[in-house]
């Protein structure tokens, strides 16, 4: 047997916390000395004092985790509870990070309010280009809603257009549509990538052609698109400042976007009204 001391030492908990849970009931000594009132326990202890403490780290409550305890949960059964949870902590530490994100690019652009250079934008005629594309709909304009929906379309679109033995013919274009009169904010999220093919039915993909623009203001951005909310902000800065009107969404060209989303270079086209 062990005293408290020693038991702690092998279980990596303190002392304190053992009298804690040996005061409510969910981990008791093996033997507590009649005499001077001190706790031993046994090796064996050490597997429910494991799953106590695997269980409290994984955001049960003391309570719940007496009671999995206490229904003598088996071993595979308890894996597959810390599997499960384990899970839900990964995607809430995800979602932190990327609100994070957000909230550092918000933050980045509140401390750039009128030191970002604005004539870095250049106004030009973008031409009419033939595309495969992929579509799919995001609840708003927000990145948190654009991210997880473009990400994917492109990996699918790249994998579709190599199946297909088509090449892409220029950089790949994010664009986007209202989803529709009844759509409320969502938008319509089209993945597209330049080809030299026909429209046919045997492709998985829709190729169309997307018309030029004739008036568009244009800013180049480097970085993450999580980030681009300054670059962004800038290009309406500029197209307010100037007299003119948007007239739609920006489009995305991803001038360079292999590697670290750090390195991208990508410019915004905005569609604007002619003086």
């Amino acid at each position: 047997m062990f005293t408290i001391g020693d038991f702690a030492k092998h279980g990596r908990v303190s002392v304190r916390m053992l009298r804690h849970y040996d005061a409510i009931g969910l981990l008791r000594p093996a033997r507590v000395d009649p005499f001077n009132g001190y706790r031993c326990y046994e090796a064996a202890q050490l597997a429910r004092l494991n799953r106590v403490i695997a269980l409290k780290d994984l955001g049960f409550t003391l309570q719940q985790v007496q009671s999995i305890l206490d229904e003598d949960v088996s071993a595979d059964e308890l894996r597959g509870m810390l599997r499960l949870r384990r899970a839900d902590l990964a995607a809430a530490v995800a979602e932190a990070a990327t609100r994070l994100t957000r909230v550092e690019a918000r933050l980045r652009t509140i401390e750039s309010e009128g030191h970002m250079p604005v004539d870095d934008v250049v106004v030009k005629r973008i031409p009419a280009v033939r595309v495969a594309e992929l579509t799919g709909t995001a609840a708003g304009f927000e990145p948190e809603h654009i991210s997880p929906v473009i990400g994917p379309l492109f990996e699918e679109l790249c994998r579709r257009v190599t199946t297909a033995g088509l090449t892409p013919t220029g950089p790949s274009i994010a664009y986007y549509t209202p989803a529709g009169p009844d759509g409320g904010e969502a938008v319509t999220v089209h993945a597209a990538l330049p080809v030299a093919a026909a429209p046919q039915d045997g492709h998985d993909f829709a190729v169309v052609d997307l018309p030029a623009v004739e008036n568009a203001a244009t800013i180049v951005h480097r970085g993450s698109m999580d980030a681009v909310l300054s670059t962004a902000q800038t290009l309406a800065r500029w197209i307010d400042g100037t007299g003119h009107r948007s007239t739609g969404y920006a489009r995305e060209l991803y001038l360079e976007a292999d590697g670290d989303p750090e390195t991208w270079v990508t410019e915004l086209q905005e569609p604007i009204s002619a003086h």
